[in-house]
């Protein structure tokens, strides 16, 4: 069986060929004009050596089981299915057509990335297997070729699912031998292994190796036998110095040979690389607050009192004491000195768990932007434990302790007081998520 040509058409002319824009193992992907929409759609199928084999039609029931899956993970930063048809005996899988290139393509022609532009695509990638993980998904497919780039946002997508797996975290289950050299972990060598969050990890913490780098990681299988021989994966910063000691040892835990020296979560490892102030950072203001007093109850864990202080400080630092409640003008004016000193102190205190960056992030990977959207916004909730049960928490019954939601805190719902619904904020989360993007935080 051969390639679908330029001007082939599919389903009664409703899709025709443009060109084809990859073929790997098992599948081929081609770039068609969808004619009853007038836009351009990516449409994916079997290749045609997988046709040829006589297995075919087991490789076609996974072929539709990974649409499926697809199409039950709606997420900004995974590939959207819209249509999945059969063309003859041939299952196809219609999905949006990205517009940009993908990470590997992009490291090639620019070189090593700096630090902040590779954790941006990490974080964003980290936060679609975050959503995948708590489907009971695995990708076991990550790397930088399955990570797209959308030309005008240049926001990260994940692509590629055929590897997809459904998982139980901790059970021993069989493996595939499907793998990527450089980006799979140990236990995807074997044909029996655990599975779980932490083979993502692995994966995802070799692809930031490789966009700081444009070095592969040495293989995963061939490590375990020189690492007996006392030789180490060569450390990323000995290859790039400008990469931070925090964001070099995080890539270390995450390709830790051993699954349980791992985080056990894509979150759990995130919070690794969040800059880290030292316990001596500097309490800068604009307006000449005093943040110390806010130091020591982080310090301390005292977490309510500290979100208490947050509140008071920013009220005072945005003249808006009498009021008690900060508006959308004073959050898109707020002292980015301030507002970066007050996210240093939480990021930093909470081992990466709370502060304005981190709900940013979460707030962001939902699809939230300035506009208010009550989906988003409820979604969010649910994300950071604001809601439990579909039902938006009183102030007063929040959970202050570092083992709850990441991003929990601060609460910044001020003037509810101890009766009020934290949702009632609504504006609050977009508008200071659009003034950490201005200040670079």
């Amino acid at each position: 069986m051969a390639y679908w040509k330029a001007g082939h058409s599919l389903q009664n002319g409703k899709y025709i060929i443009e060109e084809m824009l990859g073929s790997g193992g098992f599948g081929v992907t081609y770039r068609a004009k969808d004619t009853q929409k007038g836009q351009q759609v990516a449409i994916k199928t079997l290749s045609p050596a997988i046709q040829a084999e006589s297995d075919f039609n087991d490789y076609q029931q996974r072929f539709i089981q990974e649409a499926f899956r697809l199409a039950k993970c709606p997420h900004r930063h995974i590939v959207r299915v819209d249509d999945v048809f059969s063309e003859g005996e041939l299952w196809c899988m219609v999905m949006e057509c990205i517009d940009g290139g993908d990470l590997q393509e992009y490291v090639g022609d620019r070189g090593i990335l700096s630090e902040s532009e590779a954790l941006q695509y990490i974080q964003q990638v980290g936060e679609a297997l975050s959503y995948l993980h708590q489907q009971q998904f695995l990708h076991r497919d990550v790397k930088p070729a399955n990570i797209l780039l959308r030309r005008k946002t240049k926001e990260a997508v994940l692509i590629d699912f055929g590897l997809v797996r459904d998982f139980i975290e901790g059970k021993t289950l069989i493996h595939t031998n499907a793998l990527t050299h450089s980006f799979a972990p140990p236990e995807q060598y074997k044909q029996r292994a655990k599975r779980g969050a932490f083979t993502d990890v692995y994966a995802l913490s070799a692809t930031l190796y490789y966009l700081l780098t444009n070095k592969l990681p040495f293989p995963a299988n061939f490590r375990e036998d020189m690492e007996k021989q006392g030789v180490n994966l060569t450390p990323p910063q000995q290859y790039n110095p400008q990469i931070s000691s925090a964001v070099n040892q995080a890539i270390l835990k995450g390709m830790e040979l051993s699954y349980g020296d791992r985080p056990q979560s894509v979150r759990e490892w995130l919070g690794l690389l969040q800059k880290q102030p030292s316990s001596g950072v500097k309490l800068v203001s604009a307006v000449g607050m005093d943040y110390r007093t806010l130091q020591g109850l982080l310090a301390a864990g005292k977490w309510r009192e500290a979100n208490d202080e947050t509140a008071e400080v920013m009220l005072k630092v945005a003249g808006r004491e009498s009021e008690g409640w900060l508006n959308t003008e004073s959050i898109d004016n707020f002292p980015c000195s301030d507002l970066s000193t007050i996210d240093q102190l939480w990021v930093h205190y909470s081992k990466g768990r709370f502060g304005f960056s981190v709900q940013k992030r979460i707030y962001q990977s939902l699809g939230g932007t300035r506009e208010y959207n009550r989906q988003v916004w409820e979604n969010f909730g649910d994300a950071v434990g604001w809601r439990v049960n579909g039902s938006w928490l009183y102030y007063r019954d929040s959970t202050f302790n570092p083992s709850t939601r990441e991003g929990h805190l601060p609460i910044h719902g001020f003037g509810l007081g101890s009766m009020g619904h934290i949702g009632r904020w609504v504006g609050g989360v977009s508008s200071l998520a659009s003034r950490l993007v201005e200040c670079s935080i």
